[in-house]
C-alpha cells in the first residue's frame, strides 16, 4: 500500500554524500527501514539525474521517485515523481502515465493546499521545522501548522512531513496526522545511514 511506502522517504543530496556512493548509502538506508527513496539532485543536468535514478531503481527494493523531472522518472521507469509548486500540475499528466505511477506534490500553505491538484497521490507538507537543506523553504510550520494543512487534504489522501525532521521530533508529525516523514540530512548526513534510518522508523512507530 502507498501509505506503507511513504512511512520513511529519504531524499538524496550530493552535498551531504561527501564523496560516498549514492547507491551504497541508499542501500544502507533501506536496510535500516527507509521505505522510499526520492532522487533530488539539484542543479545537475537531466542526464546525471537519470543515471543516478536508473542505478537506484536497479539496486533497491523500495520505490524510487524523481524530484521535479517527470521526463527522467518515465525514462528510467521510476515508481513516480514528486512535483513542486512550479512544476507541471499533476492533472496535466493524467492519461500519460503508466498504471500505478505515483505523483506527489509539495504543499506549504493554505493557498497551496487549496490549489493542489486532486489527482496527486500524496502531499508532502513542510517545512515542519527549520532546515538548511532547502534555501527557499518558508518559515517552519511546526506540528500544529502541519496538522492544519494535513486536515485540508482530500479524505484518505496520505500526507507526509518534510523539513528539519529528526528522530527526536518525528513522532510529533505522526501525532499531527502524518502518514510518514521525508528526510534528507537526518539520514544522508549521518556516517551510519542504516542506524539513522532505523532510529527514525522506531521514533515514528
Amino acid at each position: 500500500m502507498l501509505v506503507d511506502q511513504l512511512r520513511l522517504m529519504v531524499l538524496t543530496d550530493a552535498s551531504l554524500l561527501k564523496g560516498r556512493d549514492v547507491v551504497d548509502v541508499c542501500r544502507r538506508a533501506v536496510a535500516g527501514g527507509a521505505t522510499c527513496i526520492q532522487v533530488r539532485w539539484k542543479p545537475a543536468p537531466a542526464r546525471d539525474v537519470a543515471n543516478i535514478a536508473r542505478a537506484l531503481v536497479g539496486a533497491l527494493s523500495v520505490p524510487v521517485l524523481v524530484n521535479d523531472r517527470i521526463d527522467v522518472a518515465l525514462a528510467v521507469r521510476a515508481a513516480g515523481v514528486h512535483l513542486g509548486q512550479d512544476d507541471v500540475p499533476a492533472g496535466a499528466l493524467a492519461g500519460h502515465l503508466p498504471p500505478g505511477f505515483i505523483v506527489g506534490v509539495s504543499v506549504g500553505s493554505p493557498t497551496e493546499a487549496a490549489g493542489a491538484d486532486h489527482r496527486a497521490d500524496y502531499w508532502s507538507i513542510g517545512p515542519c521545522y527549520a532546515t538548511p537543506s532547502k534555501a527557499d523553504a518558508g518559515p517552519p510550520l511546526g506540528p500544529g501548522g502541519f496538522g492544519t494543512l494535513a486536515r485540508l487534504a482530500p479524505p484518505g489522501l496520505p500526507v507526509i512531513g518534510i523539513g528539519g525532521i529528526t528522530k527526536d521530533n518525528a513522532a510529533a508529525i505522526r501525532n499531527a496526522g502524518g502518514a510518514g516523514v521525508a528526510v534528507i540530512a537526518s539520514v544522508l548526513g549521518s556516517n551510519e545511514p542504516e542506524r539513522a534510518a532505523r532510529e527514525l522508523r522506531l521514533s515514528f512507530a
